[in-house]
């Protein structure tokens, strides 16, 4: 039923990784926009572009002080912002009529994924050396090493799995109970529907950059925690 549904990249091709693609990109020019307008013309009294990303971006770092620091929240905002934002527009951009969000696409969560993956072990093995980072690995007792190794090399792979899957099959499914919902009730079903799936747009973007910020807080402050 999915194929079927009307998308505007169908119009240009139907190959369902250039639909993606376009998506995709138009996401990141959507992104560049924004982030334009509200950087063009900073002021001291900031206008309404300005205010709410200078909310939006202190928001984060106040919520992610619990889990990484003020400092380290500060230091990896660029990072975790962009996911945030990306995340969110793709998210919103599958409710609108017509249009398909990427992040419903396996291919994109993955990536998106593989990069938090890379960047926090990388993080780790930049702030203590490759031996001092790996050596958490092995854990407290030298008996249990060989063993501790593998389990948390399978932890931190499976990592990659819970962030791309998560984030897909969230918003695969908040796509089809939408397709469901104009379907069978298409005058009165979308306003209540339309609510909801806003709501968890933003609430599957913040999911993704806050389990961003608890790795790389693993990673990065892995010796201050004594292991």
């Amino acid at each position: 039923m999915l194929d079927r549904v009307f998308s505007i990249a169908g119009l240009i091709s139907h190959d369902k990784s250039f639909e993606i693609g376009f998506y995709t990109v138009l996401v990141a020019v959507i992104a560049l926009l924004l982030a334009r307008a509200a950087t063009s013309r900073l002021q001291t009294v900031p206008g309404p572009m300005q205010n709410f990303f200078e909310t939006l971006l202190g928001g984060i770092i106040s919520t992610a002080k619990e889990a990484i620091g003020e400092e380290k929240a500060r230091h990896y905002l660029p990072l975790t912002a962009t996911l945030a934002i990306l995340i969110c527009i793709a998210n919103l951009l599958g409710i609108i009529p017509g249009f398909e969000a990427p992040t419903s696409n396996i291919n994109f969560t993955l990536t998106l994924a593989l990069i938090v993956f890379v960047y926090y072990n990388y993080e780790g093995i930049r702030t203590f050396g490759v031996a001092r980072y790996f050596a958490h690995f092995a854990g407290p007792l030298p008996i249990l090493a060989p063993f501790m190794f593998v389990i948390e090399i399978i932890s931190h792979c499976s990592r990659v799995i819970s962030l791309s899957f998560r984030l897909f099959g969230n918003i695969k499914g908040d796509d089809m109970f939408l397709i469901v919902m104009l379907f069978l009730a298409p005058w009165f079903a979308p306003l209540p529907a339309y609510l909801i799936l806003t709501f968890m747009a933003f609430l599957q973007a913040f999911i993704f950059m806050i389990l961003t910020y608890v790795f790389l807080a693993g990673a990065v402050l892995v010796s201050e925690e004594g292991h």
